[in-house]
């Protein structure tokens, strides 16, 4: 047998820590966005990156608009993208720390665009800013891939705001 169950309640108090709690059951990868700017490596800790297209090749990223770093690094004419590996939990919380530490002892690439990827990542991708639209309090980034490297590995998964890996 069959249980019916009515529908959502619409007009609820969709609080903001009531969304990021439902929002955190759905794990997510992560990456590291960089750049060099102004001769200095900028970058941040993101797990909202998702592909998009493959003709032309794009990703997402979103991004708070009360983001410090955004607007430093959607000034270079070429971002990296690096996949995190399942061992890069301090990594991505040195990247999420104080901006003059970020990077602070860890391998990384530059192109000679500015694109900054992680010597370790399992991912890394060479990208233009392709379209950038508002959404809220973020910034939903599309990126245009032009160059891609790749390695065996596990990701790093992020759940319910805690740093995890898969099964297996």
């Amino acid at each position: 047998m069959t249980s019916i169950q009515t529908g959502l309640e619409t007009n609820q108090d969709l609080d903001p820590r009531r969304l990021r709690d439902a929002f955190g059951i759905f794990p997510s990868g992560v990456v590291a966005l960089a750049a060099n700017v102004d001769g200095r490596p900028i970058g941040l800790a993101a797990s909202s990156f998702t592909s998009v297209s493959l003709d032309p090749p794009l990703v997402s990223i979103s991004v708070a608009r009360s983001s410090k770093t955004w607007p430093d690094l959607r000034r270079s004419p070429h971002l990296g993208v690096t996949i995190l590996a399942e061992h890069h939990g301090e990594v991505c919380r040195q990247l999420a720390g104080p901006v003059d530490e970020r990077f602070d002892h860890l391998g990384v690439t530059a192109s000679d665009d500015g694109a900054l990827t992680l010597d370790e990542g399992l991912a890394r991708f060479d990208c233009t800013i392709y379209r950038e639209v508002e959404a809220g309090d973020h910034v939903i980034v599309l990126l245009q891939l032009h160059a891609v490297q790749h390695s065996v590995g596990q990701p790093l998964v992020f759940h319910r705001s805690t740093f995890g890996r898969l099964a297996g």
